[in-house]
């Protein structure tokens, strides 16, 4: 079988497609992954075909905009990219059907609406993979996508089941360019780019635990949920010799990310600096771009561009970071106590998330100050109940059901 993934995003959002990508790689499936050029050498490394798309320069420059990180306006641009790409995306499967390489099967998130197109045109199946439970947009269990949001649950159920159904970032950003690119092949476009498109009627993947995400009523009923993929190509770039020693050199240290596309982290950086030196604690600054760091940090603050948390949080004290799925559902299986600073997109979620499980503490961008980060820290590090659910999820994520069972649906899919 030829499978094409098309993740979309930044490496949180890649990643969980590698992981696909080696599982049915290792079932003898022929495996192409069509994503944005800035993951063409990680993609070739892990052994698979790839198909780049855009530039460098297009995609620093998304990164560069600091409304990404920003609530709604972040959405706003993220959705109208996901339009914009839809054509895009669309020429690389057609380029592969033209060539005699058709696929038999696409796997792609709800964001990636030129896979969405391709099923529609020429019949190829498709999975929609989320790997976020905000995506799944349910009045039983609204998202909290906005401060406060987590208070609607207390409305009526047929109040909730109104409101999700108001008009959404999808129908309002991406949909112009998404209806175009269906007049120019030829295919009828959704009334609703959501409600009609965002889960493939061939198959919709949860890639997240049923103890992170209990199923929903309203969720798709040709839905399967599994576990967290866990990647992170540790196979591929492992911990360098600089980090290894710095580990052993010393009291367990705190590590800290804003996520691997988070180029406008200063604040975060100055405010981490600030916690730690005045806490005494050794820590580990993890960001593509080392020039967002404080000046002449102490050698108690290790900075490095890129290190796998597989192997890296079991070895730390506590776990900062923006609330991604990646790198939270990494901080589960080290059993390390977690503290997110919510920005944008499923992030306010995620924490929310955390926090109900007790394994964690979330906080805005407004309260990431010094003094408050100081004192989660404290709590994170000294209350032994953070300890404690960490290291109870930190047992459950292992858990993992047969790779062969997640192979066989898939499989099935493209008969769907």
């Amino acid at each position: 079988m030829h499978v094409v993934l098309l993740p979309f995003g930044s490496a949180g959002d890649v990643f969980p497609f590698l992981w696909l990508g080696r599982q049915l790689q290792a079932a003898g499936h022929r495996v192409t992954v069509i994503v944005a050029c800035v993951f063409e050498e990680i993609v070739r490394k892990a052994g698979m075909e790839v198909i780049p798309l855009g530039t460098q320069e297009e995609f620093d420059r998304f990164i560069a905009d600091p409304r990404v990180w920003q609530l709604y306006h972040g959405t706003k641009l993220v959705f109208e990219f996901a339009g914009e790409s839809t054509e895009l995306i669309h020429a690389a499967i057609e380029s592969l059907i033209q060539s005699g390489h058709r696929p038999d099967l696409l796997m792609a998130p709800c964001t990636v609406f030129g896979a969405r197109l391709a099923r529609e045109k020429h019949g190829i199946p498709l999975i929609s993979v989320h790997v976020q439970p905000a995506v799944l947009i349910s009045a039983h269990e609204t998202p909290i996508l906005l401060p406060g949001m987590q208070h609607l649950r207390k409305l009526p159920l047929w109040f909730r089941q109104w409101l999700v159904r108001l008009p959404n970032p999808a129908d309002r950003f991406a949909a112009p360019a998404v209806h175009a690119a269906c007049a120019s092949h030829g295919v009828t476009p959704p009334k609703s780019l959501w409600w009609e498109w965002a889960d493939s009627p061939d198959g919709v993947l949860a890639l997240f635990p049923e103890w992170f995400a209990q199923p929903q009523p309203d969720w798709p009923n040709n839905l399967l949920q599994w576990d967290f993929p866990l990647e992170d190509i540790a196979k591929e770039r492992p911990l360098t010799p600089e980090v290894i020693h710095f580990l052993e050199s010393g009291d367990k240290p705190i590590v800290f990310t804003p996520g691997s596309a988070n180029i406008q982290a200063r604040k975060f950086f100055e405010v981490a600096y600030q916690a730690v030196t005045a806490m005494n604690q050794r820590a580990i600054f993890v960001t593509r771009q080392l020039d967002q760091l404080p000046p002449h940090l102490p050698p108690s603050i290790l900075p490095v561009e890129y290190a796998p948390f597989s192997s890296l949080v079991p070895r730390a004290s506590a776990f900062v970071h923006h609330g991604g799925i990646g790198t939270m559902s990494q901080g589960f299986a080290a059993g390390v106590p977690q503290l997110i600073m919510a920005m944008a997109h499923d992030q306010p979620d995620n924490a929310y998330r955390l926090e109900k499980l007790g394994a964690g503490i979330g906080l805005t961008t407004r309260s990431f100050t010094p003094t408050r980060v100081q004192k989660a820290l404290h709590q994170l590090l000294t209350a032994p109940r953070y300890r404690e659910a960490a290291q109870r999820y930190r047992a459950l994520t292992p858990n993992r059901r047969p790779t062969a069972d997640l192979l066989a649906w898939i499989e099935s899919r493209q008969q769907a």
